[in-house]
């Protein structure tokens, strides 16, 4: 599996922007889908992530209500659509993908997606 993603860029703090990740290759079987940040000098963190079959969605607290994920798996893209942009969102943003189906307990853990974009860099001025 092959994932793109796009849409990243500099915006004022307060704007809006809605990253997206193109899979291509085995993607009939894919599972889930989710998002991971990396700020300079932080560990990888998960943002969300969606299940393919029903659209179950999971966020990490520190962006429930700002950020929102979808997909769209006629065309095997999922979206991260950001909102109210903060200096602190300024990070590499990640898109992975999972085959297996687990627990939503695992969701956030980064050992539980098989594979990763080369990811989009995020930069919010203040």
């Amino acid at each position: 599996v092959q994932l793109v993603e796009s849409g990243g860029g500099l915006v004022q703090a307060g704007a809006s922007l809605r990253l997206s990740c193109a899979a291509s290759g085995r993607t009939f079987t894919m599972n889930r889908m989710g998002w991971f940040r990396q700020a300079p000098g932080k560990e990888r963190e998960f943002v969300a992530a969606i299940r393919r079959s029903d659209g179950g969605t999971y966020y990490a607290d520190s962006v429930k209500g700002r950020f929102t994920i979808s997909g769209d798996n006629a065309k095997n893209t999922v979206y991260l659509q950001i909102n109210s942009l903060k200096p602190e969102d300024t990070a590499v943003y990640y898109c992975a993908v999972d085959f297996a189906n687990r627990t939503p307990s695992v969701w956030n853990l980064r050992a539980s997606y098989d594979y990763w974009g080369q990811g989009t860099q995020v930069t919010v001025s203040s």
